[in-house]
Formats: C-alpha cells, structure tokens, sequence
C-alpha cells in the first residue's frame, strides 16, 4: 500500500502557507499605518484554508496550494507559484473600531495583537509538522 505523506501531515503545510500570506497583509497593515486613506485588510484564515484543503468539501477548486495575488499594483505580492490558488479572493477589509479623520482605518495595536497571535499559531503549526516527521523518521529507521 503508498504511503501518502500529504494524507499523513494533513492540513499543516496548507495552514503555513495561509498564515505566511496572512503575516504580508498584517505587516502592511502594519507599515502603512500612517498612511492616508489605507483600509486595513485581513485573510479570512478559515475560507483559505478550506479552499486549500482537498478534503475539507469546500466547493470551487480545492487542493491548489496558496498564492497571494492582487488587483493593485501597490498591494502586497508574493512570488507567483504555478498551477496556485489565488488568496486575493479571501482578503478582506478590516470594519474600523475608531477610523481616523485622514481616511486610515489600521489600528496599530489591534494589528500587532493580529501580528502576534498570527505568529504563535504559525510557530504552531510549524511544531506540529516537525513532530510528525520525527514519527516518521523513527518509524522509518526503527529508533
């Protein structure tokens, strides 16, 4: 019987790459915080990562691995990965605690606590597939 090792690490590696794509948005939150008429924007975590997921029953195409694409030239990219599934479709504006008079609705330390937690759940799930391949290496080499 193959050995499937996407099947064995599950939804890790996908959520890595979410959270990677989900640290560039906050930081350019982060970076135009004082920028005049800068919306602050987010990744919905959970639709991209089901959308990423083949076995979560997402509708639309699953399976595709992550790739942050943009309409303006001026937002934030990535290197464009082929055959990848666009994250430009879950970003999303931040709705504003308190916009400022000049248009800017990025809240500084709501975006450091986003930033933080982000970070936390990255080191996470990073763990997480260190172990597993541990488990693997010992089961491949018997110590």
């Amino acid at each position: 019987m193959p050995f499937n090792l996407n099947t064995y690490l599950g939804v890790q590696p996908d959520a890595l790459q979410v959270y990677s794509k989900r640290a560039e948005v906050l930081a350019a939150n982060l970076a135009n915080a004082d920028t005049p008429g800068y919306k602050a924007r987010d990744i919905d975590f959970r639709s991209a990562l089901a959308a990423a997921d083949p076995q979560s029953g997402a509708t639309g195409t699953g399976g595709g691995t992550l790739q942050m694409s943009t309409d303006n030239r001026l937002d934030v990219t990535a290197p464009s990965t082929p055959g990848g599934l666009s994250t430009a479709q879950f970003l999303k504006y931040r709705v504003p605690l308190a916009p400022s008079l000049d248009g800017n609705t990025v809240s500084s330390q709501l975006e450091e606590a986003k930033f933080a937690q982000n970070t936390v759940r990255y080191q996470a799930a990073l763990t997480f597939l260190e172990q597993r391949f541990t488990q693997l290496k010992t089961a491949i080499t018997g110590q």
